[in-house]
């Protein structure tokens, strides 16, 4: 009966031991990048269609964004109503898989990457 008591106590701590390891890994997550904002565009990013034979081009905006050494180009994902970023806006970023997600002037936004280039690559 000692026995089978000190067996049950060892599994449940090796179930406690495996279930802190794990949220310890998930807590340590990627940690954000910082970048600045260089510029905005507009780019079409499709079109609607308002009739039979009508349709009206959506725009997106498009940033140019600049880590210490990377420059990526990130546009919306679907055209909206959002503020615009304005340039030398600082960001703390993070990317996953072709989407970064950021916070600036304390709003959350996500969007796509469409580009990158190396810094000091000759980029205009």
């Amino acid at each position: 009966m000692l026995v089978e008591r000190e067996i049950k106590m060892r599994k449940i701590l090796l179930a406690v031991t495996v279930t802190m390891m794990g949220a310890l890994c998930c807590l340590t997550g990627e940690k954000p990048a910082t970048g600045t904002i260089l510029s905005e565009t507009s780019v079409s990013c499709g079109t609607k269609k308002q009739g039979k034979k009508e349709s009206t081009d959506l725009m997106c905006q498009q940033y140019k964004v600049q880590s210490g050494t990377t420059e990526y180009q990130i546009r919306q994902q679907k055209p909206s109503n959002a503020e615009i970023i304005p340039p030398n806006t600082p960001i703390e970023y993070t990317i996953d898989k072709n989407k970064m997600r950021f916070k600036a002037n304390g709003k959350k936004h996500e969007f796509l990457v469409v580009g990158t280039a190396a810094v000091g690559a000759g980029t205009n």
